[in-house]
């Protein structure tokens, strides 16, 4: 099959357009032929090798991917080929305690497609049948594709960790970003007023556009008094945060008394440092997340098929144009998901 091979870890010039031999469904496995893989940050993680630094190479990334069953292992009893499936990018035991309890994420023998197995930039993939869910009908291929890991990890992050209630003001950092865009339209959906940030006005506009209520630019010096002031004094109840060291401080401040923080990652880096003095004084909760279990997915796609949330695409690239891809998400050129159609 062809496919977009990471041979060493570095920039996106180490992604090479080429071919490999396509797996092959065993026991309860599905395979997928891939139209539309979308781009995440964790992408650029493992190629960098920040993520999963010891993986063997090549390798194949691609978290998010919406395609066609095209064969089925022994065993497989809930799809058949031909039919349009989204891919669930967790992966689990399904055996063990957290896994049975509905804490799949928790699993200690987690994985994430495209991270720590081949994934979607290619034209088949394999993954367990219980990692499929149907496709939304009116959706496009690249539309679907941009669903599954962003919308799960805001999910939790919204609902299941910050529990965000009716009316509460929630900052959601950097607007333009897949599992940000997720986030705005979640916490509308959940009562909340939301409060974007962002680095340039037109993404400020986008995020307006998109439900957000409030914007801010987190460009300018001591912008979290911007959210003080957008919130009588108090600060954002909630926090959705993945932006990393450079932007930390400024959240703690922009968060009100006995408020609660979700981090789901750290793009500007991981080392920041903590006024600890605001964590207990102002009783600050810190909220690690990461994915979802699997099981959100489907409230998740009922919501989209609703029309009450929908995936964001910014842009669309042939997959031999993943490099070109991870540039454009690195640099923070584009609001939404960049999808690559295969």
């Amino acid at each position: 099959m062809k496919a977009v091979l990471m041979e060493a870890r570095g920039g996106p010039e180490v992604l090479r357009w080429g071919e490999i031999e396509a797996p092959q469904p065993g026991a309860l496995e599905v395979r997928v032929q891939v139209k539309a893989v979308a781009l995440n940050h964790l992408d650029v993680w493992v190629r960098k090798g920040t993520a999963s630094p010891k993986l063997p190479l090549p390798h194949i990334l691609g978290c998010d991917v919406a395609g066609i069953v095209e064969s089925v292992g022994p065993g497989v009893e809930g799809f058949q080929p031909g039919e349009a499936v989204v891919l669930n990018p967790g992966v689990s035991c399904g055996r063990c305690e957290r896994c049975l309890s509905g804490a799949d994420n928790l699993c200690p023998n987690y994985q994430i497609i495209g991270e720590h197995r081949w994934g979607g930039y290619a034209e088949y993939i394999v993954v367990p049948e219980v990692n499929l869910a149907p496709k939304p009908a009116h959706l496009s291929w690249e539309e679907a594709a941009s669903i599954p890991l962003t919308f799960l990890t805001a999910w939790q992050m919204v609902v299941d960790r910050l529990r965000v209630q009716p009316g509460e003001d929630v900052l959601v950092m950097a607007a333009g970003s897949g599992v940000s865009v997720a986030a705005i339209q979640i916490a509308k959906l959940y009562g909340a007023r939301v409060i974007a940030t962002s680095s340039s006005p037109e993404k400020l506009s986008a995020a307006r556009q998109l439900g957000a209520d409030e914007v801010v630019n987190y460009n300018e010096p001591g912008w979290s008094q911007r959210v003080k002031e957008l919130t009588q004094g108090k600060g954002a109840d909630a926090v959705v945060d993945h932006t990393g060291a450079e932007f930390w401080p400024e959240v703690i401040k922009a968060t009100a008394w006995g408020g609660r923080i979700s981090l789901s990652g750290a793009s500007s880096g991981s080392q920041a440092t903590t006024p600890l003095a605001h964590i207990f004084y102002r009783q600050l909760s810190i909220l690690g997340s990461t994915m979802a279990s699997k099981s959100r997915l489907f409230p998740i796609l009922r919501w989209v098929d609703q029309g009450k949330l929908k995936p964001v695409v910014g842009m669309v690239l042939p997959l031999e144009a993943a490099a070109e891809g991870h540039r454009r998400l690195e640099n923070r050129q584009v609001f939404g998901k960049v999808v690559l159609r295969v």
